[in-house]
């Protein structure tokens, strides 16, 4: 399965997927394609240093759906047939999602339903609770609504701040995601009704 991967950062993500990708651990998927909306994105980095195509894309001054559609375009011109978005800093339009349906997948650090937007870690240590995590989900036209694929817990410490939670969440989502797309590509991920059921190998 042929995917393509948006990013406006680091990409710490997109490297986990790259060193599953390396390792075997991703036989039915390939990473054809990183898209950047920032020219200063450390992603640009990795791509290049594992012989992967990028393009950036300017967002600045440009109408939400005139953006997606020049990314949709670029996707399309790549046979992209799923969308990863690894620290990807823009809302999708709805016609990027219809588009794409339940195949962009998203990674949010919390236990969603609890806590999405952006400010997961924060608003997880003021409402006190024990357990946080990450949520790998399909993109649907909601702020990370769509249909859950899976999570890994972590605990929170009493002395946790954001920082030191956001740490031992990255080191789950850089377990998560890889799996997420794993299944995504081998054709195991099935949805009904918002839910995702996973299909025996």
């Amino acid at each position: 399965m042929r995917i393509g991967i948006l990013a406006s950062g680091r990409g710490s993500n997109f490297q986990a997927l790259i060193d599953a990708s390396e390792k075997g651990e991703l036989p039915n998927a390939d990473l054809v394609l990183l898209v950047v909306n920032n020219k200063e994105a450390k992603a640009i980095e990795r791509a290049e240093k594992h012989g992967i195509d990028w393009t950036f894309i300017s967002h600045v001054n440009k109408d939400r759906v005139v953006f997606d559609s020049e990314v949709m375009a670029k996707l399309n011109e790549y046979n992209v047939e799923g969308v990863i978005l690894a620290g990807f800093m823009r809302i999708l339009s709805n016609d990027f999602v219809s588009h794409f349906k339940n195949r962009i997948l998203n990674i949010h650090p919390s236990l969603l339903p609890l806590f999405p937007g952006a400010h997961a870690h924060r608003d997880a240590l003021d409402a006190k609770v024990t357990k946080s995590g990450c949520t790998v989900h399909f993109v649907d036209d909601g702020v990370d609504t769509g249909p859950i694929i899976l999570q890994k817990e972590v605990d929170v410490k009493p002395d946790d701040t954001e920082d030191s939670l956001s740490s031992r969440i990255l080191v789950q989502e850089h377990i998560a995601f890889p799996e997420a797309l794993h299944l995504f590509s081998s054709n195991r991920l099935k949805v009904t009704d918002n839910t995702v059921e996973i299909l025996a190998p």
